[in-house]
């Protein structure tokens, strides 16, 4: 199997999920975000606040592309990964994407105590209806498509195992 890319905005389940569909399928889960604190020695907020969202985003790319070149693995990203088109093209590339969605509502309630989201400062409400506007169409590209609003993490980690048998073998029965 090839890498499987988790996208989709922010407080969707990309890490939860991916960390059972680890289990399930016997990957390794690589968590992007994780994989940049680690190789620049500071917090994703440290990193916004004194170095700036473009060398967050220069960072994100250099790391993707690499991950992605040591596959296979579960691949979980920051939901802002899709907003740089090579990044896009690598994803496409090197596995099969999976984008994950919620409705605004679940993902206000998901992430209104999170603390730890730059992007959030200011009122997570505002922001994410915001962003969300932003970044419409953002993870459309991605061929498997899955709504986590309501679902249990094992129906979610079923429907994208299912989706997975029959994106390698064609969609044939």
């Amino acid at each position: 199997m090839k890498n499987v890319v988790l996208v989709g905005f922010m407080g969707t389940g990309k890490t939860t999920v991916g960390a059972a569909l680890s289990e399930a399928l016997g990957m390794t889960q690589i968590d992007l975000d994780e994989e940049i604190v680690r190789r620049e020695g500071k917090s994703i907020p440290a990193l916004f606040a004194e170095q700036g969202e473009p060398y967050f985003r220069d960072a994100e790319s250099k790391y993707l592309a690499d991950l992605l070149e040591h596959g296979p693995c579960i691949l979980t990203t920051g939901g802002g990964v899709v907003l740089r088109p090579q990044n896009v093209e690598v994803m496409v590339q090197k596995g099969l994407v999976v984008a994950l969605s919620a409705s605004e509502e679940e993902l206000i309630k998901r992430l209104e105590n999170d603390t730890g989201r730059p992007l959030l400062a200011g009122g997570v409400a505002q922001r994410v209806r915001t962003l969300l506007a932003e970044r419409a169409g953002a993870y459309d590209f991605a061929p498997i498509q899955i709504d986590t609003t309501g679902k249990s993490l094992t129906a979610i980690v079923e429907e994208i195992k299912g989706l997975l048998v029959e994106n390698e073998t064609g969609g044939e029965d």
